[in-house]
């Protein structure tokens, strides 16, 4: 560990420096306004895809019924989620991204390969990065994963200890829910477990 991965006023910087990023704003619907949360002493990092519209106006992440299934899933509170000192939470794009055919519109594809080798190196204390849906498996595990959401999650513990991928928590995904019940019957009680022990609850 270098001393720049354990700096906080480092960090603060580069938080300041993405936090006032327009690298997309021509393609946003919205005036830019990235969200996120990082800490140098932060152990869990959760990567998602980018904010939606309720979380575009309140600047919280995950301030929304996908949020409250992420924490449920994970075994812990608002209080605990939202205490950047434990976890970080750096989605694959930082911003709106407008609507979509279906639902948001994907992650930007500029953000990612931007900011992340830039924010993860200043995270020293990371041990577990949850990958929450497509686009954050595909960023971080690259040609690693398999060829469908569902193929590279059944393949969860091959990943671990660094990394756990898993559904996006949307209400859009009930059906994939009820679909592949062995996800919770089987991955999130590992999840609740592994994320208990990281953060000492």
């Amino acid at each position: 560990m270098s001393a720049v991965e354990a700096d906080p006023a480092a960090l603060t910087r580069l938080l300041g420096r993405v936090r006032r990023c327009r690298e997309c704003a021509h393609a946003l619907p919205h005036e830019p306004r990235p969200v996120l949360r990082a800490s140098t002493t932060a152990r869990l990092m959760v990567v998602g895809q980018a904010p939606g519209t309720r979380v575009h106006a309140t600047g919280i992440p995950f301030n929304d019924p996908s949020g409250d299934t992420l924490r449920a899933w994970l075994g812990i509170d608002r209080e605990v989620f939202y205490d950047e000192t434990r976890i970080a939470i750096v989605p694959t794009g930082f911003c709106y991204p407008g609507k979509g055919k279906s639902g948001d519109a994907p992650p930007r594809p500029e953000c990612a390969p931007l900011w992340h080798p830039k924010l993860r190196p200043l995270l020293p204390k990371i041990e577990l990065t949850l990958l929450i849906g497509a686009y954050a498996q595909a960023y971080y595990l690259g040609d690693a994963r398999e060829k469908t959401l569902a193929a590279t999650v059944r393949k969860w513990r091959d990943f671990l200890p660094d990394f756990l991928p898993t559904p996006h928590p949307s209400p859009r995904n009930k059906l994939w829910l009820k679909k592949n019940p062995w996800f919770e019957a089987e991955v999130v009680p590992e999840l609740r477990a592994r994320v208990a022990r990281i953060l000492g609850l």
